[in-house]
């Protein structure tokens, strides 16, 4: 019996690694897409991203996924509805808010997606609203608050509000919805079918979006950019943020995305040579305090119907 609690934490310490490394690869994505200003347009690089990771996908569970198009029938609306919502829908607007907000709003905003996804996952997939996920989702609000104001939050207060903050909250209120959706709605797919077919959706949801903005074509100074954000940023982390959201619960895995200020702060210092400050160290050490807390009980009950569509079928 008293073997019971080590088993849980680690269970929950091995499930946390998947969308650790979804936030590693996101924390490397905000360097491309840095990169990418003035390369590609923002319509360009969303597009082929996607159309890049169908295509690698195609081959490897296309067969699979054609042999399930009698499922697919049943759930496309399911599938369609969480593309747009993670894929289309927050990256597009996140794209567009950079234009006419700051990155410290941007970094507030992003922020409260592990409140939103605890209250969300409460009120549509039945978890448990817990002292410790909120108290964890608030700690790390202020760490954030702390270090991407730079140690003085009046600066939001200061900088008023724009129509980019708007389109950010709008954005992350749609990634939280997704999460928690994605954890509610169970299909009998595996996960590499569901996430190929959220790909194809968004694919052909974007593509008046493309058509309608600044067409980009792909050059050998863009296409690493692209690549970057096709292979790891579209397949292996939301893959990763699957396993996350079905093993931890859309409120506990939302809380990692706060580690993505202080990944991308340490890399900024490794490899740009940027300075750190004392703001990164108070604000990091209360997001990693909120982390913890939010992670230190494992969920509260288990969803056995949920199971069988998180089973990774064999082609």
């Amino acid at each position: 019996m008293s073997t019971q609690p080590n088993a849980s934490a680690s269970m929950i310490s091995a499930a946390g690694l998947a969308p650790l490394l979804t936030v590693l690869i996101w924390s490397g994505n905000t360097v491309v897409t840095k990169a990418s200003a003035g390369v590609i347009s923002p319509g360009s690089i969303s597009f082929y991203r996607w159309l890049l990771a169908f295509l690698v996908l195609l081959p490897f569970v296309g067969r699979e996924a054609w042999r399930n198009r009698a499922l697919l029938r049943q759930h496309w609306l399911k599938l369609a509805i969480l593309g747009a919502l993670g894929m289309v829908i927050y990256q597009s607007l996140a794209y567009e808010a950079a234009k006419t907000t700051s990155a410290v709003n941007m970094g507030v905003m992003l922020a409260l997606m592990p409140l939103l996804s605890t209250f969300f996952a409460s009120l549509l997939a039945s978890e448990k609203l817990t002292a410790p996920s909120i108290a964890g989702g608030a700690i790390s609000l202020i760490g954030l608050i702390y270090l991407t104001s730079q140690g003085d939050p009046v600066r939001l207060i200061n900088g008023g509000f724009h129509i980019g903050d708007g389109l950010m909250i709008i954005a992350v209120l749609s990634n939280a919805l997704y999460g928690v959706m994605l954890r509610r709605w169970a299909m009998p797919l595996s996960m590499w079918q569901q996430l190929f077919w959220q790909i194809g959706f968004s694919t052909l949801l974007l593509i008046p979006v493309f058509l309608m903005g600044d067409i980009s074509p792909i050059t050998t100074t863009n296409l690493p950019l692209i690549l970057y954000a096709a292979i790891p940023t579209s397949l292996i982390a939301p893959f990763c943020w699957m396993i996350g959201i079905h093993k931890l619960g859309a409120s506990r895995t939302s809380l990692l995305i706060n580690l993505l200020p202080i990944i991308v702060a340490a890399l900024a210092w490794a490899l740009l040579g940027e300075q750190l400050h004392s703001y990164h160290a108070i604000g990091g050490a209360l997001a990693l305090i909120g982390v913890g807390l939010g992670l230190r009980k494992a969920p509260a009950r288990d969803e056995p119907a949920d199971e069988a569509s998180w089973e990774v079928e064999e082609a």
